[in-house]
């Protein structure tokens, strides 16, 4: 009996002590602390408690806490050092839920940290295959007792009006076709929103942008035959061009087919279109969205 007791103090204060270690560690992320530093810190002083013993925390582990506190410097260095091998699924007392997935897109899209995510997506490229890199880009990732559960990035992205990160995932060869549990498609998501927002809510430019992106990236998109009844609704919010076009009314202007074009033969080299057909920079608000 007496090593029992003894075994459970010893354990106890083992607890405390992974507990204290792992704070600190947490403080020194959120500070911003070197990237040096929190690696010399993960490898040698700071622990968890996994499994009844104390644990270092992984690369995939130190990676979240960079994209919740947007240390893009440690992050940067994560990858570069680790690779694909950082994006891979953080320990059960990160989740409940072993089968959860790996969570750093949707982390990423949360907090709107878009330099991290190029960072990620960027280091895809060192997956084994195409067909891995898009399995990883369309998970469902998330502990499935959180918001984001049976929701690829994608979906994140445009239910919180994050252009910016959709434009990045969308590029890296995410699918804006997948249907979430609701069985909506990110588009119809988005129509979705901004039709509870009527144009009122400051969201709805991100949305509309959103809707402009997910258009780009899909050359036949669903004819929706609901928006016909509330014409002049969806008018207003998609301009005339893009409303009869998703009302399966008229053809996609000449336009927006060449910029579909451009975007399926240049999608991981954006940033070298001219200035005036970047989609974060050219006019949605002219051809395809009213102003």
């Amino acid at each position: 009996m007496p090593c029992d007791v003894s075994a459970q103090v010893s354990r106890g204060q083992s607890e405390r002590q992974c507990q204290r270690s792992s704070f600190a560690f947490y403080r020194a992320v959120r500070d911003l602390r070197p990237a040096w530093l929190l690696e010399d810190m993960r490898t040698m002083e700071v622990f968890h408690w996994e499994d009844g013993r104390p644990c270092a925390f992984t690369p995939s582990e130190a990676l979240l806490y960079a994209l919740v506190h947007d240390h893009q410097q440690y992050a940067r260095y994560l990858l570069d050092r680790y690779s694909v091998s950082a994006l891979g699924a953080p320990s059960r007392s990160f989740c409940c839920c072993a089968a959860s997935g790996a969570p750093h897109l949707s982390v990423a899209v949360r907090y709107n940290r878009i330099s991290i995510l190029g960072m990620i997506v960027d280091a895809l490229k060192d997956l084994p295959s195409e067909n891995a890199r898009r399995d990883y880009l369309n998970c469902r990732g998330g502990c499935a007792h959180a918001a984001d559960a049976g929701k690829t990035a994608v979906h994140l992205a445009c239910e919180l009006a994050r252009p910016e990160c959709l434009l990045l995932l969308l590029a890296h060869g995410a699918c804006p076709y997948l249907a979430d549990r609701a069985r909506q498609s990110p588009l119809e998501r988005v129509l979705h929103q901004l039709r509870q927002d009527s144009g009122a809510a400051a969201d709805t430019r991100g949305r509309q942008v959103c809707a402009g992106y997910l258009l780009l990236f899909m050359p036949k998109p669903p004819k929706l035959h609901f928006l016909q009844r509330e014409p002049q609704l969806w008018q207003r919010l998609l301009g005339n061009h893009a409303y009869r076009w998703l009302a399966g009314l008229a053809p996609p202007t000449l336009f927006i087919q060449a910029l579909q074009t451009v975007t399926r033969d240049v999608p991981g080299h954006l940033d070298a279109l001219p200035h005036f057909l970047k989609p974060l920079d050219f006019r949605l608000a002219g051809p395809l969205w009213p102003s």
